[in-house]
Formats: structure tokens, sequence, C-alpha cells
């Protein structure tokens, strides 16, 4: 690649002035020529944190495609090692901010190390793009296309490892209120990312094209900012309605019955957890008696409602027994149940006023460091260098056993998807449960150990799951946010952080399939495979130039 920050030989030893042609791939841009170092790392930094403000609680959604923007011209012709590292810059500027609420209870490290993880996948990103500059100089057009494609590659990858990957903060989880997410009706997650990423593209090419400050430069650089509009508005013209919920409908409440304090504490008191969820339930059944609350057919409690485990502890068993006996409906409820195997599992369990637990989903993805410690020893090794406390709690986390089932819980007479917590942000483990019948898109979740930030970028992805497969939904939460969602994403009764509320509603069953629920993994392997073929053209061009110069 070519390097404009060579440093010229020493005058006695210069050879004689020989006359050349400029070098086709150096423009008069700025964005045809790299950057400064300085001024790519600062790009890096402030285009990591706009990235930070298009996702929940902020929502301001263009900024997703500015950033991308943004972060392609800081990488643009710098050689492989320059590219890892603005990108690497690039990702920590966005991840410690995005994921600051893994750090309120657990501490700075978890933080820390989660935030840099991530931030490798950046990295490798801002490498395969510098790798690609030679191409795109040849051919300018390709910048928005491959700029789309290498950032769902980079998603997947991120997806997926390590330890089973952790799927937050893609671009796709940024739209949940923009125009562009439809597309996830289309082709899931991974083609909104790739909507948002080739917007990103092609504002980088107007970019280059203003800045040739040339006639010509201005009419493209309109084009291509059309171009961008037109990409974000027409997913708009998708037909997300001929798969909307045609169904009988249900009316479900859900009841967050919040904690005694926020943190790791409220294990401490899960009794107290459990009696909140009891007597708010009570509450209603008393409201539904009066008249003034319309009757369930069934009821959510979030994740850890009842972190006794209900089936060995009969005071926790009699309390839940009483609470669905009450509201005359089964609960759904999350719960902790200890196995014969020493492991425990976080469990989702159907409770019938009559029969007690009838049904039991297990969480099929545990949360790694939260859930269970992969390589325990290493790591508590490792941890107990860096803070022995670190290794205290590692050592302590249980190990909770991954689940088998096909992710779908039959209550009431309607199959409801089983997904816990983390799980929303996973294409396989939502699509699974859609293809397993379920009628409606619910997710149990605790973000007592957080706070409202998670919350509500989570029941962002629980928007973009309704609309992916259009299927009505809820999230229910120990502490907040809880709320409804239909197959357009919109979301009603969304409740406030830390505190106790009951909501309820009508939702429509669904049986439909959309696009995107058919093709499943198609997209993302199409797409990530054009980013692979793309690299590989770069590789070949950037190989050929080397040795025409020899």
């Amino acid at each position: 690649m070519i390097d404009d920050d060579r440093d010229a030989p020493p005058a006695g030893d210069r050879p004689a002035p020989q006359p050349r042609r400029r070098p086709a791939l150096l423009v008069a841009s700025p964005l045809g020529r790299r950057l400064s170092l300085p001024a790519a790392l600062l790009l890096a930094l402030a285009s990591g944190l706009l990235a930070v403000l298009a996702f929940p609680p902020y929502g301001a959604w263009p900024l997703a495609a500015v950033s991308v923007a943004g972060f392609g011209a800081a990488v643009h012709r710098r050689r492989l090692r320059g590219g890892l590292g603005i990108g690497f810059v690039y990702g920590m500027a966005f991840f410690l901010p995005l994921l600051a609420w893994s750090s309120t209870q657990v501490g700075q490290w978890p933080w820390l190390f989660l935030s840099a993880l991530e931030a490798l996948g950046t990295g490798i990103l801002g490498a395969g793009l510098a790798v690609c500059s030679r191409l795109i100089d040849r051919h300018r057009w390709t910048w928005a296309p491959l700029t789309g494609v290498a950032w769902v590659a980079q998603e997947a990858l991120r997806d997926r490892q390590p330890f089973g990957g952790f799927p937050w903060a893609r671009l796709a989880f940024s739209q949940a209120d923009a125009p562009t997410a439809y597309a996830a009706w289309l082709g899931g997650a991974p083609l909104l990312s790739f909507v948002v990423a080739l917007t990103g593209g092609l504002l980088l090419v107007a970019g280059h094209a203003l800045a040739t400050r040339r006639g010509a430069g201005l009419r493209k650089a309109a084009a291509f900012v059309a171009a961008a509009a037109v990409a974000t508005l027409a997913p708009l013209a998708l037909p997300v309605g001929a798969t909307a919920p045609a169904g009988e409908t249900v009316t479900v409440a859900v009841v967050q019955g919040n904690v005694p304090r926020l943190g790791l504490g409220f294990n401490e008191q899960r009794r107290a957890v459990l009696d909140n969820h009891v007597e708010a339930t009570l509450d209603l059944a008393d409201a539904v008696r009066a008249g003034t609350a319309e009757q369930p057919d069934f009821v959510v409690w979030p994740e850890n409602a009842s972190d006794i485990d209900p089936i060995e502890n009969q005071d926790a068993y009699d309390r839940i027994s009483q609470a669905a006996l009450a509201i005359g409906a089964p609960i759904v409820l999350g719960g902790i149940v200890h196995n014969d195997d020493g492991t425990v599992s976080n469990m989702s369990i159907v409770w019938d006023p009559e029969d007690g637990p009838v049904h039991m989903y297990a969480k099929r993805h545990p949360v790694p460091f939260a859930e269970y410690v992969p390589y325990k020893d290493f790591f508590s090794t490792i941890a107990g260098w860096i803070d022995p406390r670190m290794s205290e709690g590692l050592d302590s986390v249980a190990g909770f056993a991954a689940g088998t089932g096909e992710g779908v819980i039959p209550v009431a007479g309607t199959d409801i998807s089983g997904l816990i917590c983390f799980e929303i942000a996973f294409d396989a483990e939502t699509r699974d449960s859609v293809l397993a019948g379920a009628q409606l898109m619910v997710v149990q979740t605790n973000n007592a150990t957080f706070d409202t930030n998670e919350a509500q970028q989570q029941l962002a992805m629980v928007q973009i799951r309704s609309i992916e497969h259009g299927r009505d939904g809820l999230m229910a939460s120990t502490v907040g946010v809880s709320g409804f969602t239909d197959h357009t994403g919109a979301v009603s009764q969304a409740t406030e952080f830390n505190t106790a509320t009951v909501i309820r509603t009508d939702l429509t069953l669904s049986d439909a399939s959309t696009p995107a629920t058919a093709m499943g993994i198609l997209p993302e392997a199409v797409l990530t495979g054009a980013a692979l073929v793309a690299l590989a053209c770069a590789i070949a061009m950037n190989f050929r130039h080397r040795r025409s110069q020899d």
C-alpha cells in the first residue's frame, strides 16, 4: 500500500529527480489519501462515541450510519496493523460507554475485559477494510457495498466467538424505531445491519465526491446522499403487514414485582423477590374479582422471580400455587432449579393452578462468566493475579447447565417462545423458538444487576425480533423495563425502571412465517461470503501491485 508519510532520504543521498506519473491511486481529496495517524485516531474515537448515541436510551438512530462512515474514512489506506489499531480504538470508544451497565454491580474489570474483547472485532474489521483500500480506490463504487458486507462479517464473528459470542451492540439493534427496521422482516438482523452499514458507505462515497470540489463531484455527492436516503426509507415499502398476526387473541398479564434493592445482593433476599411477585399477582386477582381488571389467560413473571427452587422447597411451591389459584390462570415464571448432577438450571416454569409445575424450559445459552465459567481453573488463576476478589467471584459462579429444549413453552393452549434474558440477542435461539411453533415472542429477563440503559437496549432487541418474525411480543423484567411489542416493533405500556407494577393487554397469535424466518442464516451467510470474496480480491490486487513495483 502507498505510504504518504514516508520520510524523504537525506539531501546528499537523493537521486536525480526523475519525471514520473502521479500514481492513479492517489487523488487530491482528503478521503483519497490516508489521514494522518492523529487525525485517524481522533476520527475513530469520535465515530465510536457517535455510535453509542444511536442506541437506547439516546435513540439517535441516524448516527449509526454516520459512525460507520467515520470509521471507514479513519481506516482507509492504512496498513493492516494501522487498520487493526484504529479499529480497536473505535471499538473501545464504542463499547466502553455502551456496555457501562456491565460494571454497575460487578466492578470495572469485567466491563473492561468485555469491552476490549468486543473491540477486537472492530479491530479485525478495520484491518480488513484497510487491506481493501486499493480495491476501493480502483473501483470507488465498491466502497458502499464492501462496507456493508464487512460489518455483517464482523458481527457474525462477534455473535459466535469467543465463548459462544456476545451479539450485543449490533447495528441492527440501534434501529428499533427507524424506518430501516423493517429490513429485519426480509432478512433478519444481519440484513438490517447491512442496510445501516451500506448507508454509511454511501455517505463515505458522497464525502469523497464532495471533497473533490468540482461540479461533477458535487453532483456525485448529491446522488450518493440521495442513495443513502433511499436505503434508509426503502424498507418501509416492504409488505410487513402480509404476515401480521391474524390468529386468536389472548389476554396476557406481566408482573414486574421489583426487588428490595438493585445489584447482586438481590439474591440475598430472594424470598422477598418471590413474595413481591406473589403479592402483585394476588392484587391482580382482587382487581379481576372486583371487575376493574380483565381476567388474563395466563400471567408471566420474569427471570429469577423465584431464585428459591420451587420444586424442592415446599414453602416456595405453596406461595406460587397460592398466586396461580387466586388468579385462576397458569403462571409462566422464571426460577432456579437444582439438577441431580449438582448443576443448576435457569428455568422457565409453567405453573398450573391445580397441577403445579407442568412444563419446564431450561435456558439454552447460559452466559459465560455469569452463569458458568469456561476453563474455570485458568480464568480463576488469571483473575487472582489481577484482583483476588475477582477470583473469588468466579469461584462462586454456579455451574448452570445448558438446556436442550426447542425453545417453545405451551401455556393455556398457546405456544410462546422460551427466551430467557440474553437469548433474545441470538439469531438462532430466537428463530428456533418460532420454527418450533411459538405464536408469541416472550422474553423473561432480570435486569436487577444492571441499569435502565441495559434494559432499554434489550427491549429494542425484542422490537426487532417482533418485526423479524412477525410476532406480537413482550418482555417481562424483575425491575423493568417490561413492555409489549407488536409485529411492527411498536412498544406499548413500557414500565419505569426499579418499580413494582402489573401490565396487561390482548395479544394476537400468529403461525405465519416471514421471509426472515424462512431464510434463517442464509442472508448472513451470503453477505459474509461476499465480504470474504472481496477481501480475497483485495489481497490478490495488493500482491500484484507489489510484484509490479519490484
